[in-house]
């Protein structure tokens, strides 16, 4: 019997041998992915040299328990499949497809990794997760912009380089026969291992860096994306710092009370203030806002590039009122449209804009047809896209996407142009002004945006119509909107409206930190030549900021439950601001930042702007604490469906909710 025992673990050993070969190419994989990126991307980000061997090591780590789960359907079927079947013909050709497909999927992710981390600085994160809703969209804009076929031909060599690899050095384990009692040991270690992991072992559990891009190097991206994926919706009070709501209530209304207005429903536990009339305000004016893709503070001469990308922004914006310091909420389109709509703080980790129970909140729209607006929105894409056409039809607006839109001189894969959009526009603000009411409407660009393609005929801009990049989609999109504004001048209603343009998020995310501010930059102008002296506003400006300082301008009485602050009407000190970025959280006031993470994490900071550099600092509790408040209070407010217009609810426009 003593002789027969290492027959039979040499048996089982040979039986699991295509396991252990797909297992050990999968960490090859991801290790030789690791060290290009860090190369690539960390090097820039500040992780040193030094630091490698421990991502490394860290790194492989990840991949081992990765591999646990994906190779888990493997270890069962070569354990529990009876041995005459598993030994047979077909199923030798059933493990040699299963192989080089996973070996092909390896490989064609892995360069799909470096293509996204070049653009967001992250493994597959939410993002990733939250494109899968549109595959259209994201599919035509992937195919256009980067050499699918090319990497597809390259993993599938790859693939098949294995394939033949393992078949001539390590085999299938099909050869022996081997008892099911043998099998069943490794397939229970397997499973239990898998299971310690899962239990144990976060996908974050390596990433205790202070440098952001630190920590998503040594983590696994597929168990980056199942994480996005598990981490959607979730327990806010399990995950975040949380407060008891009264408190936090009665802080924030002490807040926001500093900046004007009478909170009118504190005991029912809601954050209304009332605005008085103002008699120097500028009445009922038209206000129409540009929220323009992906249109970074860093392309704007004013704000310190040195490339001149965006003239028309910068001649238009010296002359209304220009703020120098603001910022986006969030990195993606619905933070953007959630924060300048909804004036509400970036609840983590998904917007309104995409939670169930998104009807009938307090918007801006809500009190503009309170006094006496026509509201609507318009898109130059399909507005299913992260469900904006629900989001606005539910909430009173008139929504014009693609389908509306008949004039089209070019258009790609997410939608028309800009200018066909702003051409549309136009048409559309003349129909609203002939109706004899004033209007409210944002328009949505989608042009500054990869592939980067363009109508032909702009090249003496630095326009080509493919090829350009990001600074063609800027120029472009600079050009289009320098367009719309003297067009606009054309119209009946052009002296009576107040034009707003800023960019829904800066063009990418980069940097070491949790949150790095500099990529939250946006330009931001308020433009209305016959009626506001040019003006630059250097005070602390925020997305969430916009509703109560051109309502302020208007000078309307109003009552909502916004969070944000009329920017040119309180004091610059203390302002606040708050961001998004993946589930991190934070709140940023006078060059102190605090981030709060999941497992209710929280990490303080001093900034240096002028630097841009952060350096750890003490807990700071008395903004820590408002933190906690402000995000609590702003998830709660809107679960509890307290986060309400105070008029009537408007008639909402049937629109297909995405699921």
């Amino acid at each position: 019997m003593i002789g027969t025992a290492p027959a039979a673990q040499s048996a089982v050993f040979h039986r699991f041998r295509l396991l252990l070969a797909l297992g050990a190419a999968s960490l090859l994989i991801g290790a030789l992915l690791r060290a290009w990126l860090s190369w690539q991307f960390g090097i820039p980000a500040g992780v040193g040299a030094a630091d490698l061997p421990l991502i490394l090591a860290g790194g492989l780590l990840n991949d081992a328990v990765t591999a646990l789960y994906l190779l888990g359907p493997l270890a069962a079927y070569t354990a529990l499949l009876p041995d005459r079947w598993y030994r047979s013909r077909a199923n030798r050709a059933v493990l040699a497809i299963g192989s080089w497909l996973t070996l092909f999927a390896l490989s064609f992710l892995a360069v799909a990794e470096t293509y996204f981390f070049e653009e967001f600085d992250a493994r597959f994160n939410l993002v990733a997760f939250d494109y899968l809703a549109y595959p259209t969209e994201v599919a035509g804009d992937v195919w256009a912009e980067y050499p699918v076929l090319r990497v597809a031909i390259a993993a599938a060599a790859l693939a098949s380089a294995g394939m033949l690899w393992i078949r001539r050095r390590v085999g299938d384990g099909s050869e022996r026969a081997v008892a099911f009692r043998q099998r069943l040991t490794p397939l229970v270690l397997h499973a239990s291992l898998a299971a310690l992991a899962l239990a144990f072992w976060p996908t974050d559990t390596l990433s205790g860096a202070s440098n952001r891009v630190a920590n998503e190097l040594v983590q696994n991206g597929l168990s980056s994306f199942m994480r996005a994926a598990t981490t959607n919706e979730i327990d806010y009070y399990a995950n975040y710092q949380s407060a008891d709501a009264r408190e936090n209530l009665e802080l924030i209304g002490h807040a926001l009370e500093r900046g004007g207005g009478r909170l009118t429903r504190l005991p029912e536990g809601r954050l209304d203030r009332a605005f008085t009339g103002r008699a120097n305000g500028l009445g009922r004016l038209n206000v129409v806002l540009v929220s323009s893709e992906s249109f970074g503070a860093e392309f704007s001469r004013l704000y310190g590039s040195d490339r001149d990308l965006t003239p028309n922004f910068d001649a238009y914006a010296e002359h209304g009122i220009w703020f120098s310091n603001a910022y986006a909420s969030g990195t993606r389109t619905v933070r953007g449209l959630e924060a300048f709509a909804s004036s509400i703080p970036p609840i983590p980790t998904v917007s309104i804009l995409r939670r169930p129970g998104n009807e009938h909140v307090a918007t801006w729209g809500a009190v503009m047809r309170s006094l006496g607006y026509r509201t609507s929105f318009l898109y130059g894409g399909y507005g299913y896209f992260d469900n904006m056409n629900y989001f606005f039809g539910s909430n009173g607006f008139e929504t014009v996407d693609r389908r509306s839109i008949d004039r089209v001189r070019f258009e790609n894969i997410w939608g028309v142009s800009d200018e066909d959009l702003f051409d549309h526009a136009l048409g559309h603000l003349d129909a609203l002004h002939a109706a004899g009411k004033p209007f409210f409407t944002i328009i949505m660009t989608t042009s500054n945006h990869k592939p980067f393609t363009f109508r032909p005929g702009l090249e003496r801009l630095g326009i080509p119509p493919q090829g350009g990049g990001r600074a063609a989609g800027v120029r472009y999109a600079d050009y289009a909107l320098g367009q719309f504004l003297a067009h606009a001048e054309d119209h009946a209603w052009f002296d009576d409206t107040v034009f707003v343009v800023g960019a829904d998020h800066g063009a990418r995310v980069y940097g070491a930190q949790q949150i790095p501010l500099k990529t939250y930059e946006i330009p931001l102008m308020i433009y209305a030549p016959k009626h506001l002296r040019p003006r630059r506003v250097d005070s602390l400006m925020t997305q969430i900021d916009l509703a109560p300082t051109v309502l302020g301008l208007l000078g309307l009485p109003y009552e909502a439950p916004f969070f944000g602050q009329d920017a040119l009407a309180t004091t610059p000190a203390h302002r606040i601001a708050l961001f998004n970025h993946n589930h991190d959280v934070a709140i940023y006031r006078d060059g102190r930042m605090v981030v709060f993470g999941l497992r209710k994490s929280v990490h303080t900071y001093q900034y240096d702007a002028a630097a841009d550099r952060y350096t750890p600092a003490p807990r700071d509790p008395e903004l820590e604490r408002l933190g906690i408040a402000y995000f609590q209070t702003a998830y709660e407010l809107f679960e509890q469906r307290r986060y309400q217009p105070s008029g009537p609810q408007p008639a909402p426009v049937q629109v297909a909710r995405i699921r």
